[in-house]
């Protein structure tokens, strides 16, 4: 399979297998008018297998929902098809309405305008918090 480079545009690349298409609904990637190709479980020599997203065009991206969903991404900035930039992503420390807290009693069930804030209490095993009432994010596998 060929896909062709890109002239001006990001590759979001080393993604974890089969996350490729919740980075692109979570980036809202379906709303832009350039091209955009999701390419899933790629040969990796690194990873096993990976997906990589490409965007042919230059667009502000989110890093904190790119490091929230796969901490090991990389985010290529192309122009003139050359690299000109490469963002190594990490997990960030708090995320805001990326995910939202489960916790019926929790003052954002109720203040629905509020934000739904997390902080990360264990990098190791990746676990968030909601800054409101302490309930852990359970992600959904």
């Amino acid at each position: 399979m060929n896909i062709d480079g890109i002239t001006n545009g990001l590759v979001i690349d080393h993604i974890e297998a089969g996350k490729g298409m919740e980075l692109y609904n979570a980036l809202h990637l379906g709303d832009l008018e350039c091209s955009v190709a999701l390419i899933k479980n790629v040969v990796s020599h690194k990873m096993g297998k990976k997906d990589i997203i490409k965007v042919d065009e230059v667009i502000d991206v989110d890093l904190n929902v790119l490091g929230f969903i796969d901490p090991n991404i990389t985010v290529n900035t192309i122009k003139n098809n050359e690299i000109v930039s490469k963002a190594h992503i990490e997990l960030p420390q708090k995320v805001t309405n990326i995910i939202k807290c489960k916790n019926p009693r929790c003052i954002t069930s109720v203040e629905q305008e509020l934000p739904h804030v997390f902080k990360l209490t264990d990098p190791e095993k990746r676990i968030y918090r909601c800054v409101y009432c302490e309930t852990k994010y359970e992600e959904n596998k």
